[in-house]
């Protein structure tokens, strides 16, 4: 009876430590996304998270982290470089100062529509830029591209023309290509964080931003008196979907291999989730009274010239290729 009480107890222990030590071989990748929960590119990443663990069988985990609880985008980008985060999406306006490369993507009107932005994300382009920023020593590994729509103008007075933008302070992402942009539209375009917008609305330090419209629905940037969206789709911007190269690293070659694998697929269910939200917020902005206003985007499309001429010199041919895409 003693053998069999200790053999009972020494089983108990040995299933005891097995547990633990499977527990402990629970690796948890902490992603973030300035955006809120339930927009588009955090319920693609949380469900690349829950695929990830079901086909490693649980060695892996993804904690999400969203509406910028863990920092602005410039901190996340920063925590990411060194390890912090593990997995993040990130505007291409903040990583461009880092990997300027990308910045061939931030020029205004590079893109002709969202349907042309797809083709060349979805292409050799796409895939040599993912590269770029991948091989940059920014130690991040591009898993993919997430799908950022157009972006265009919101203020509390009417925009139709740049003449119409004289004296109006503009919120920009942070990249002076950026705020070069607004002012070559005719405009004061101001650097500020994504987080500071609101109140700069709400006080006046700002008189309008530039986004999509989920974005300008779910900041509620729409509740401070910004009642004019002006169509003018300066800006067509992917985004980018990383992981840190301190965590990649770390990983297997096979796992390395399925993380690219379930990148791409969230890449492309983040796209069907983010056409639905531009039809769903578009009709809830209109429903609270913001007026969508067309404009003669050829107006905007030549004020800006001298801004792709200033930063594109170097992407002259990458451009070109860009523009052949049809």
């Amino acid at each position: 009876m003693t053998f069999r009480r200790n053999f009972l107890a020494a089983s108990v222990a040995i299933l005891a430590v097995t547990a633990g030590i499977q527990a402990s071989a629970q690796t948890v990748l902490k992603a973030t996304d300035t955006h809120p929960a339930g927009y588009p590119t955090v319920v693609a990443v949380e469900n690349m998270g829950k695929k990830l663990e079901a086909q490693t069988n649980g060695r892996y985990k993804m904690q999400m982290f969203p509406g910028a609880v863990l920092g602005q985008e410039k901190e996340t980008v920063e925590q990411t470089q060194i390890g912090a985060l593990q997995i993040n999406r990130i505007s291409l306006g903040v990583i461009g100062p880092v990997v300027p490369d990308v910045d061939v993507f931030n020029m205004p009107f590079v893109f002709r529509d969202i349907n042309h932005m797809r083709k060349v994300i979805d292409g050799p382009i796409g895939d040599e830029l993912l590269a770029k920023v991948t091989t940059n020593p920014a130690r991040l590994v591009a898993l993919g591209w997430m799908d950022g729509g157009a972006r265009s103008l919101y203020t509390k007075k009417l925009v139709k023309t740049p003449a119409d933008l004289k004296g109006v302070k503009v919120r920009m992402m942070g990249n002076p290509l950026f705020v070069d942009t607004m002012n070559a539209m005719g405009g004061n375009g101001i650097s500020m964080a994504y987080g500071e917008v609101f109140s700069a609305l709400q006080t006046g330090v700002i008189d309008g931003a530039e986004n999509n419209p989920p974005s300008m629905f779910t900041s509620n940037h729409f509740t401070t008196g910004t009642k004019y969206y002006a169509q003018t789709n300066h800006l067509i911007i992917p985004e980018l979907l990383v992981m840190s190269k301190v965590a990649w690293e770390k990983l297997t070659p096979a796992d390395q291999a399925l993380v690219k694998k379930l990148g791409r697929e969230a890449q492309l269910e983040q796209r069907a989730l983010w056409d639905k939200s531009v039809e769903e917020h578009t009709a809830k902005l209109k429903a609270a009274g913001v007026e969508f206003v067309p404009v003669d985007q050829k107006l905007f499309f030549d004020a800006t010239e001298p801004v792709r001429a200033k930063y594109g010199a170097k992407f002259t041919d990458l451009m070109k290729r860009i523009a052949e895409v049809k």
